[in-house]
C-alpha cells in the first residue's frame, strides 16, 4: 500500500531552525519527524511513501541515501510551483502512478494513532475518503467536523461560536483516500483539500471520519516542537542523550534532548531543552526551555530562545524569548 507525505511547507514558524533543515527532518527525540511518521505508516502496512515536496529533495536524499526508510521505499515528487494540499497530493499520486487506496499524512504531525484502524474503518464504510479526527478542548479555535452515527461527514464548521456545534473533533491530518479523489483535482491545479475537495465529497456523501483520542501534536511551532520532545523525555523517564554527545562531567542535563556530536561544557546546566546535533553549550551557561542548533556562549543565561545553526548567544549574555539570528526586519 502507498502513502503520500506532505513535506513541502517552508516551516516559517520554526525559523531560524528551518533555515538550514527542512521541518520534517528536524529531530524529535533525536529521530527526524518524517522518520517517525514513516515508521507509523510501515506498521500499518505501507510499503512505499511518496514525499510531496515544494522544493529540492537533496536534504531528504542525503538523509535516506539508499532510497528507503526502514522497510518503506521512498520516492520524491517535487512540485513545479506550490499547489496547496489537494494539488500536492494529486501531483505526488500521479507522479508515483498511485491507482488504488492510499494514505495521506502531514509531515509535521506526530500521533500515536494506529493508522491500520483508519484503513480498516475506511474499507468497512465504503468511503471514498476517510479523515482521522482528534478532540480539542476549545473548538472555537479550530474548524470542527460533524459526523452522523455511521461516521459519514455531515459538515465542517470553522471556529464555531458557543452553541453552533456540539462537535469537539477536528481534522487531525491523516487521511485514507481512494484513487478517485485524485481525479477531483485538475492537473497541476492549486487546490485545497480541506476547503474544496472535502466539502465536495460531503455533498456526494462519500466522505467519512473516525475520531480517536490518541496522543497528537502539530510540531510546526517552537513551543509544540519542544513539547513533542519533552513528551518523549517524560515517557522515557530520563533525558535523551546521543552517545556521541560530549557532556562535561560537571555539566547537568535535566529533562532534555541532546543530539549527536553536541558539546555541553563544564558547569553548564541544560533544562527542558533540545540541544541539536553539533550544537555548543559553553562553560557555566544556563539553558532553559530552549531550542539550540548553534552556540550558547560561556556563562550566558537563556530561557525560551531559538538558536539556528548560524546563530549564537554571546558569552555572558542574558536572553529570554528571542531568536538567533533575529528574523529579518526584526
Amino acid at each position: 500500500m502507498d502513502a503520500v507525505i506532505l513535506v513541502g511547507g517552508f516551516g516559517t514558524r520554526l525559523r531560524p531552525l528551518t533555515l538550514s533543515v527542512p521541518k520534517p527532518l528536524l529531530p524529535v527525540g533525536n529521530v527526524p519527524i518524517v522518520e517517525r511518521i514513516i515508521a507509523s505508516l510501515e506498521r500499518a502496512g505501507i510499503t512505499r511513501a511518496v514525499l510531496a515536496l515544494g522544493f529540492k529533495p537533496e536534504p531528504f536524499l542525503a538523509a535516506f541515501p539508499d532510497g528507503r526508510c526502514g522497510g518503506v521505499k521512498l520516492e520524491y515528487a517535487v512540485e513545479p510551483e506550490p499547489l496547496d494540499t489537494a494539488g500536492a497530493i494529486a501531483f505526488a499520486a500521479r507522479y508515483a502512478g498511485i491507482s488504488s487506496t492510499f494514505v495521506v499524512a502531514n509531515g509535521d504531525i506526530l500521533t500515536g494513532l494506529d493508522i491500520s484502524r483508519v484503513i480498516r474503518f475506511h474499507r468497512e464504510s465504503g468511503a471514498e475518503g476517510t479523515i482521522h479526527l482528534t478532540p480539542v478542548d476549545d473548538p472555537s479555535q479550530f474548524g470542527v467536523v460533524e459526523t452522523d452515527a455511521d461516521g459519514r461527514v455531515l459538515r465542517f464548521v470553522e471556529k464555531p461560536s458557543p452553541g453552533e456545534s456540539t462537535s469537539r473533533n477536528v481534522n487531525a491530518g491523516t487521511y485514507v483516500l481512494e484513487a478517485s479523489v485524485i481525479d477531483r483535482v485538475p492537473l497541476n491545479a492549486k487546490v485545497s483539500i480541506e476547503r474544496v475537495v472535502f466539502p465536495a465529497m460531503v455533498e456526494n456523501r462519500s466522505l467519512f471520519a473516525i475520531p480517536t483520542d490518541d496522543a497528537w501534536v502539530d510540531t510546526g511551532r517552537p513551543e509544540t516542537f519542544l513539547a513533542a520532545n519533552m513528551s518523549l523525555v517524560e515517557a522515557s523517564g530520563a533525558s535523551i542523550v546521543h552517545p556521541t554527545a560530549s557532556i562535561d562531567a560537571g555539566a547537568v542535563i535535566e529533562r532534555s534532548v541532546v543530539g549527536a556530536g553536541a558539546v555541553v561544557g563544564q558547569g553548564a546546566r541544560v533544562s527542558r531543552s533540545v540541544v541539536f546535533a553539533g550544537a555548543r553549550i559553553g562553560d557555566n551557561a544556563i539553558v532553559e526551555s530552549s531550542l539550540v542548533m548553534g552556540a550558547i556562549g560561556s556563562t550566558a543565561v537563556v530561557n525560551d530562545v531559538v538558536v539556528g545553526e548560524e546563530g549564537s548567544v554571546p558569552r555572558g549574555a542574558t536572553a529570554t524569548g528571542e531568536k538567533f539570528p533575529a528574523p529579518e526586519g526584526a
